[in-house]
């Protein structure tokens, strides 16, 4: 697979999505989220994964329009929350998040997590938003299996896009696997597992062979696998070294090595057990 800082990744129907993006979770104080949105779009990001629950699409709205880059060059994620679920209230939610960023449009929407009587129905109304042009592509996040085969069997334009906890120590083969036959590209959130594997020994040798930080190598590692990454960051020197990661390849050995690190530990809730 070439890479390079402009690649995408052909959603279902179609749509070129950016393969990095910047994650913008728990950047609330406004001043700081513009400049860390700012910074990704200044040094080659084309891609903001935002969501209604990180109460920054404001900002994110702002950064663009101070960005002064074409509209149509920037792809944008956010995302329905939970209390938020259900057919006409998905609906309701999505106007507000359009309100609040100040575009037309939305690149891709998705159901945040699978609320257990409302899912299905949320993601009916995703598909009526895409219907209405309203939304580029259609999407879920933290779906497993059962949840996408449950959306199935109703939906008539199936979800291009699953985000899902990814990582070294969370490699989710089979739910990668199942969206791969299915067409759904699958981005990884979390993927440097908040932080938890920068100190990890073979992260650090494998670093240390590239000349590269152990961060680089683990968002080079979900990129090689065909996974769309959303790192998240603040600090400027951060974001950009996040990105830089165009210029070396890992062996076939090192992504294997890497991939054996798996524990199938998560850093954050597991889809089929939340209570939010």
């Amino acid at each position: 697979m070439q890479l390079h800082n402009n690649s995408t990744k052909r959603l279902a129907n179609g749509v070129e999505m950016p393969r990095i993006g910047l994650g913008v979770y728990k950047m609330t104080e406004p001043d700081i989220a513009l400049q860390a949105i700012s910074t990704a779009l200044d040094n080659g990001y084309r891609h903001i994964d935002t969501a209604s629950l990180y109460a920054n699409e404001r900002e994110v709205g702002e950064a663009i329009r101070a960005s002064k880059r074409a509209r149509e060059d920037i792809f944008i994620t956010t995302k329905v929350w939970n209390t938020d679920q259900g057919y006409d209230q998905t609906l309701q939610a999505f106007e507000k998040s359009l309100e609040l960023l100040g575009l037309d449009y939305v690149d891709l929407y998705l159901t945040h997590w699978p609320v257990k009587d409302t899912f299905v129905e949320t993601y009916r109304a995703i598909e009526r938003l895409y219907e209405e042009k309203l939304i580029r592509a259609t999407g879920v996040s933290n779906h497993h299996q059962h949840h996408l085969e449950a959306i199935a069997a109703k939906a008539n334009v199936q979800p291009m896009v699953n985000q899902i906890e990814c990582h070294p120590r969370l490699t989710q083969f089979d739910l990668r696997e199942y969206c791969t036959e299915k067409g759904i590209a699958v981005t990884s959130w979390s993927p440097l597992a908040r932080g938890g594997l920068l100190d990890e020994p073979t992260l650090k040798r494998i670093s240390a062979k590239y000349g590269k930080s152990t961060t680089q190598v683990i968002i080079r590692w979900h990129l090689q696998h065909d996974l769309i990454v959303i790192p998240k960051s603040v600090t400027p020197t951060r974001i950009i070294e996040n990105f830089d990661v165009f210029d070396f390849e890992l062996s076939f050995e090192d992504l294997k090595n890497i991939d054996a690190l798996n524990l199938n530990e998560r850093v954050g809730k597991d889809p089929d057990n939340f209570n939010f």
